[in-house]
């Protein structure tokens, strides 16, 4: 797991280099069309449709402000991470889930600028889920199982529920008999689904991404944990970024999500349907979960 993890990093890290280098070979001022700003989205369902939704908000943002952008899915938290904070920054923009911000902020590469809103909140709920028919009722049951997870780094795919995990009992690398990065949300859905896994965990309800080729999910799964409320994703900066810059992109993307044909793009790449402003306080009662619960961040970078 740990060397397929660390190659996937270096990749994610390559891409992002050659994305950079291709587009900022002939030098400029960023946001100009030989160097746009680099905007790194994660997979939290379908990547095509993320991508898609993703070049969308961009083109409308470059309608609205004149600046140019590159958007780029990557495969992983960490590589996200990674390139907002090396120096320079390989990418000026990311759009990263709460546990993967705080990294990135309390080393000093990130800051916060935008939160988005779904169906009215700031925050979501995760939730684990197994087969209706495995026999499964609760987290104690999980012991011996094998359990997927969107990425490690994902919040309410990996880090609250090992913290809940822990709290039944379960030590996850050592009781669990394997642990699977499926890649997505809506993947860890089909992979419990499908028996791949005995259980997994994802945002709540990520099996509704997947209803159409999966019809009889919502029936043949049962969901036996919900996490605690969680901040949503949002809009992040990498810490080099000019504030006037970063003012002139927030009010862009502000704008954008006051139109019906806004909404419509950010719903189909991440299912926002607002943006709200936001500093780093907002993730401060997060962070002072992770303290009660005796979590280190580096660990999980690990």
């Amino acid at each position: 797991m740990q060397k397929k993890s660390r190659l996937m990093l270096v990749t994610i890290a390559l891409v992002i280099l050659g994305v950079m280098l291709s587009s900022c070979g002939a030098g400029g001022k960023l946001g100009t069309e030989n160097n746009p700003i680099v905007w790194a989205f994660v997979p939290s369902g379908e990547t095509e449709r993320v991508a898609a939704g993703a070049e969308s908000v961009a083109a409308m943002l470059h309608e609205e402000t004149g600046l140019y952008f590159e958007t780029l899915v990557a495969t992983e938290y960490a590589g996200v991470i990674e390139a907002m904070c090396s120096d320079p920054a390989e990418a000026q923009m990311a759009s990263l889930a709460t546990f993967a911000y705080v990294v990135a902020a309390d080393r000093g590469c990130a800051e916060a600028a935008l939160l988005s809103s779904r169906y009215g909140s700031p925050t979501y709920n995760g939730q684990i889920l197994v087969r209706a028919d495995s026999g499964i009722t609760d987290l104690a049951g999980l012991d011996g199982k094998t359990f997927c997870r969107p990425d490690p780094l994902s919040t309410s795919g990996w880090i609250i529920p090992s913290l809940m995990l822990r709290g039944a009992g379960i030590e996850p690398e050592a009781d669990l008999a394997e642990i699977v990065d499926a890649g997505s949300h809506d993947g860890v859905a089909v992979a419990v689904y499908d028996g791949q896994c005995d259980a997994g965990a994802m945002y709540v309800d990520a099996r509704t991404s997947v209803e159409e080729d999966y019809p009889d999910i919502m029936d043949q799964t049962v969901v036996i944990a919900t996490e605690p409320d969680i901040p949503n994703d949002g809009v992040q900066f990498a810490t080099s970024v000019d504030p006037e810059l970063r003012k002139q992109i927030v009010d862009g993307l502000l704008a954008i999500a006051a139109t019906d044909e806004g909404v419509e793009a950010l719903e189909t790449a991440y299912s926002w349907t607002a943006l709200v402003e936001a500093d780093d306080s907002f993730y401060d009662a997060f962070r002072q979960v992770l303290q009660a619960s005796g979590v280190n961040i580096e660990d999980y970078l690990d």
